[in-house]
């Protein structure tokens, strides 16, 4: 997976289709993200110390990581992402539209260097 916290993804399928958000949570092993303010449910809470108003709760609920994709910030545009080693024999994810380093996904390993 190619989608880390803090990038900015577009919702590809569902109700929110065609928009944009953070990403704030990833988990890997159920392959969903959460996005902020995308599929928000209401939760009914009754009313407690904690929440003395009691309501509805409005909160982000994980969509799976297949209906979402990156948003290249030098472009601007959905791109899908690569891997690629640097000089120096670290990797990076890069855009595939426009070619340009979106971040930086191992440290620099000698085995990778070019020479």
């Amino acid at each position: 997976m190619h989608i880390k916290i803090d990038d900015t993804v577009e919702v590809m399928a569902g109700d929110d289709r065609s928009v944009r958000g953070k990403v704030l949570r990833v988990d890997h092993s159920l392959r969903k993200v959460v996005v902020e303010g995308i599929n928000r449910i209401y939760k009914h809470v009754r009313r407690s110390q904690k929440n003395p108003q009691g309501g509805r709760l409005s909160k982000e609920m994980p969509i799976a990581i297949a209906n979402v994709r990156l948003v290249c910030e030098s472009c601007g545009q959905v791109t899908r992402t690569g891997a690629r080693y640097l000089e120096n024999g670290s990797k990076e994810r890069f855009c595939k539209k426009c070619g340009t380093g979106i971040g930086q996904l191992a440290p620099a390993r000698g085995a990778y260097a070019k020479k």
